[in-house]
């Protein structure tokens, strides 16, 4: 399986999983989309928390103090990282692709369930 290489415009941590993903799966076409969209997230995310640590946690305005707005946007990057992997069905755990203390083998199949009119 050959690695890929990573998008025009990604930073280190999305360089990192786009390596890490391509070199351990062989993706069809959407999955790449995804993984693209996961690239862009994990990257913001990092920039996000760049942000943070040089601006701290919260802004004051108008005699108040308030939660900064990227620590809101970071929680929300985090979510859209966290969806997007399961969507991708990435192994989280150890480097065989096991969960940790998890006998269930990885499946990498399509989504669960049946999800049409009418279907309870």
């Amino acid at each position: 399986m050959t690695v890929q290489r990573a998008p025009v415009g990604a930073g280190p941590s999305g360089r990192r999983l786009w390596r890490a993903v391509t070199a351990e799966f062989d993706l069809d076409e959407h999955e790449r989309a995804l993984l693209l969209a996961l690239v862009r997230q994990v990257d913001r995310l990092d920039q996000l928390e760049r942000l943070i640590v040089a601006e701290g946690l919260t802004v004051t305005g108008h005699g108040s103090v308030k939660i900064h707005p990227a620590v809101v946007e970071a929680r929300q990057t985090a979510i859209a990282v966290a969806r997007i992997s399961a969507a991708l069905r990435l192994p989280a755990g150890d480097e065989d692709g096991q969960a940790v203390n998890d006998p269930r083998p990885q499946r990498r199949s399509g989504v669960r369930g049946v999800y049409s009119v009418g279907a309870a």
